[in-house]
């Protein structure tokens, strides 16, 4: 199951986060100040939702991508694509915050069970249109839990399948979050 657990919380790490800004045509530059995120992932592929509140706001849809912005099912970076513009943040240090939790042990075979909740960064790189020149880091919680699967044949019936190609019966997580933005 770890491994099952792990493919599927990189596809939720990767895409559950980030923050919002102003309007794209003719609006004043907002003036920054705290935001808040709630993220959900999509565990079962690439790109989630997202809602953003505080000092700017927004909502939209998250996908994981690497550093030059280009989709990546495990790329290392996040852009959410908002209503107002995208932005583009460092995924890397949560990312490998998540594999040490994984590392350190969060499964309990006997129930077949697993749930990590860990607290990481996103420095943002850089946004578009209405978040163009946006700068800052947000502290970003996920939170995640999976049971299952059980081996339904020979001779492990019944026993909880820890293989790195299972796939979780059901999971759950989430992102949450906030941090401090400023428009340059």
């Amino acid at each position: 199951m770890a491994g099952a657990v792990r493919a599927a919380l990189g596809v939720a790490v990767l895409g559950g986060f980030l923050f919002g800004g102003a309007s794209a045509f003719g609006a004043t530059a907002p003036a920054g100040g705290t935001v808040n995120f709630w993220g959900t992932p999509n565990s079962n592929g690439p790109g989630g939702t997202i809602l953003l509140t505080g000092a700017i706001g927004d909502y939209g849809k998250t996908i994981s991508v690497n550093s030059a912005g280009k989709p990546e099912k495990k790329g290392g970076y996040t852009e959410a694509v908002l209503k107002k513009g995208s932005i583009l943040v460092n995924t890397t240090q949560l990312n490998s915050a998540v594999n040490a939790a994984f590392n350190q042990g969060s499964e309990n075979a006997a129930t077949c069970s697993a749930s990590i909740t860990v607290t990481g960064s996103l420095p943002i790189v850089s946004g578009t249109k209405a978040y163009a020149g946006i700068t800052g880091t947000l502290t970003d919680t996920i939170s995640f839990a999976a049971y299952g699967p059980y081996y339904t044949h020979g001779s492990k019936k019944g026993q909880c399948n820890e293989g790195s190609n299972a796939t979780p019966t059901d999971q759950w997580a989430s992102s949450t979050g906030s941090g401090t933005v400023s428009f340059g």
